[in-house]
């Protein structure tokens, strides 16, 4: 397990990353990580190139009340954060973020199908959208929650995305992938005829071969975005 100091660093990290990357835009995003018993979590409307290891909130995941220890309050969205790693035991990372493709997709309402194999990095045949709800609020979290069951990652409606992952570098990897998919999905429906879907066998083949590239909390274990 990483140390607490080194987990703190790497969100910073990463913030910056999905900042410089395009993926987010100003201080709109947010990413958390298990540490044992809590998550740790960036803190509300704090820019990330002033974030400071010492700024990031904890907060414990049996809290109800919103509990947080640290010297600025964690993100509004909190509640999906903590929500997300109670209900997935498999989680130890959350990226949320406002990337211009999947939240284009996002403000249709509608889910991403199978229009390219990378799909099947998410879990299923599809990446879901959830029902809208105000940011920051209990029925949000319960929207997201539903959105991610035997997925990895969600839409959500008029407002972003959510990843998840084994760890953060899994986390980041995903939240980079769906934009890549809905920038790709989105063009494919300016052309006539719109994409072609995958059946539901052709995307499960492909899960099957992703389990051979090796443990999926490397980044690199699917990101060839190739056969082979």
């Amino acid at each position: 397990m990483q140390s607490e100091g080194a987990l703190r660093q790497k969100i910073i990290d990463l913030c910056l990353e999905m900042n410089r990357s395009g993926l987010n835009q100003g201080t709109s995003g947010n990413i958390s990580a298990r540490f044992g018993e809590s998550m740790l979590l960036t803190p509300s409307a704090t820019p990330y190139d002033r974030m400071t290891p010492e700024m990031i909130a904890r907060m414990p995941l049996d809290g109800e009340d919103g509990t947080w220890f640290g010297p600025l309050k964690p993100s509004t969205e909190w509640r999906f954060h903590r929500d997300i790693l109670r209900a997935r035991p498999d989680a130890g990372a959350v990226v949320h973020a406002h990337p211009i493709f999947a939240t284009t997709i996002a403000i249709t309402r509608r889910p991403i199908p199978a229009c390219h194999y990378m799909v099947a990095a998410f879990g299923g045949n599809d990446v879901r959208c959830c029902g809208y709800a105000r940011y920051g609020t209990a029925e949000l979290s319960a929207l997201v929650v539903e959105a991610l069951a035997d997925r990895h990652a969600c839409l959500m409606a008029n407002h972003g995305m959510v990843a998840l992952g084994g760890d953060l570098d899994q986390a980041m990897w995903r939240a980079v992938e769906l934009e890549t998919l809905a920038r790709q999905y989105y063009h494919s429906l300016q052309i006539e005829g719109g994409p072609v879907i995958l059946s539901d066998a052709e995307i499960a083949e492909v899960g099957k071969g992703f389990a051979s590239y090796g443990r999926q909390s490397e980044p690199s274990a699917l990101a060839p975005g190739v056969s082979g």
